[in-house]
């Protein structure tokens, strides 16, 4: 089968842990083509989306030299197997305008996992409010005095913008309430944006556990980032380590739970991210600690995402 990679260009990727480049290696050793492209190289002419795309071919490792490009043309994205977002967030102009190109893809016939529809339709933070039995209290506001009267009634709390990542721009403000107004401020721009407040979740020091469900099946190990010391956050990106273990029951409730309906909506592949027995966010744009995780328990999560990615494209070449 073709499968072409919406990511970053291949020599920004991390060596040491990109899932994008384990579900590579992964299908790449299983006789499939393996084409990537960049949000810049989409192109709407006529009517018809299309990119222009780097056919790769992989080593086999994660190494320096691990792909060769052997041709790169203009393609047209319905004439691939499947389409693969895996750009990495800030969900910016440039993540939108590529996404809803893509949209326009999947009504000329391609097959676009998570469905660019999903994606356009899903939050990774406001998409837990309907899930309260797994939520803890949650404002999202933009109005001062509504996120004051949420810090007066739980006296420590977490503060984040909507579209953040890998930690960035996360406060916590404790009893004391220090620097708080300078906070709200900061992140709502003096009221234009919204954001979210929680109730901070002492569990964080055990780690914030990334879980991750594919096609609607849970992997049964989760990774759990563990802040720092003096750290909040416990995202790799700012120095959390990264230790997997077993889901704990409530870890597996809270997916088993959610994992139909999410399928259901067109996302193939979330991270679910869970602090103690609480859900936190529910990311679907390019959700990552598949190495991590197979490299600490020997579970092929590529290998897992592979196998499913091809039931439903079997299937739907059996219709």
């Amino acid at each position: 089968m073709k499968l072409a990679f919406f990511a970053d260009p291949l020599a920004s990727f991390n060596l040491k842990k990109d899932s994008t480049m384990a579900m590579m290696v992964e299908a790449a050793a299983r006789g499939h083509d393996i084409h990537a492209f960049c949000h810049q190289d989409i192109v709407l002419a006529e009517g018809k989306v299309s990119a222009q795309c780097q056919q790769v071919v992989l080593a086999g490792g994660y190494d320096a030299d691990w792909y060769r490009v052997v041709d790169s043309q203009e393609r047209v994205l319905a004439d691939f197997d499947a389409i693969i977002i895996r750009k990495d967030p800030p969900f910016d102009i440039r993540y939108l305008t590529a996404v809803w190109m893509l949209a326009l893809a999947e009504k000329q016939g391609a097959s676009v996992f998570n469905t660019a529809g999903s994606i356009l339709a899903h939050s990774e933070k406001l998409s837990i409010s309907p899930f309260q039995q797994f939520v803890k209290p949650t404002l999202v506001s933009a109005d001062e005095d509504h996120l004051r009267r949420f810090h007066a009634q739980y006296q420590d709390i977490i503060l984040k913008p909507l579209s953040g990542m890998g930690g960035m721009g996360i406060f916590r403000v404790q009893a004391d309430g220090l620097n708080l107004g300078t906070i709200i401020e900061t992140l709502t721009d003096n009221g234009q944006r919204h954001i979210m407040a929680q109730a901070y979740i002492p569990e964080i020091a055990d780690g914030d556990k990334r879980v991750l469900l594919i096609n609607g099946k849970v992997v049964p190990f989760a990774l759990a980032r563990i802040p720092k010391l003096g750290e909040t956050r416990g995202n790799l990106s700012v120095g959390g380590t990264g230790r997997a273990q077993p889901l704990t029951a409530r870890d597996r409730e809270i997916a088993e739970t959610l994992a139909p309906e999410l399928a259901a909506r067109g996302l193939f592949l979330v991270g679910l991210d869970i602090i103690g027995d609480w859900l936190t966010e529910i990311n679907v744009t390019s959700p990552t600690c598949f190495r991590e995780i197979t490299d600490q328990t020997g579970f092929n999560v590529a290998g897992m995402f592979i196998d499913e990615l091809e039931k439903v494209l079997l299937s739907k070449k059996s219709r």
